[in-house]
């Protein structure tokens, strides 16, 4: 049995409501959970107490059980100070040229320099 401490969405459709649960990992998103132990809501604004409600110390007991939170679950408990923040990916390689792109680029700056460097001389 693996636990997770998750989101699990709620309410109208445009209008997002999110439960912080415990709950199997093999259970559905929106389905069965353990326990309820906070929600968030992102329809208020950013410096609002209800936008993010957690029980820390029913945290604190899922965690010491095993309980893995999930990313943005993780980020959370970070900004409560329960555990470090997850680690941020950087970009990806897709805003980067191809591979034969930046070769042309290196070889046209190269020879903009060799051309500016007799120039100097």
């Amino acid at each position: 049995m693996s636990l997770k401490i998750r989101l699990a969405r709620g309410g109208a459709k445009k209008r997002p409501f999110y439960r912080i649960v415990v709950a199997e990992s093999r259970f559905a998103r929106d389905g069965r959970f353990v326990e309820r132990i906070g929600s968030y809501n992102p329809m208020l604004s950013k410096d609002d107490d209800k936008r993010i409600v957690l029980d820390l110390e029913r945290a604190k007991h899922w965690l010491s059980k095993g309980a893995l939170p999930t990313e943005r679950v993780q980020h959370f408990f970070a900004k409560a100070g329960l555990m470090a923040a997850p680690a941020r990916h950087g970009q990806t390689k897709q805003d980067k040229p191809k591979a034969k792109a930046q070769e042309r680029a290196k070889a046209a700056a190269e020879a903009a320099a060799a051309a500016a460097a007799p120039a100097e001389a």
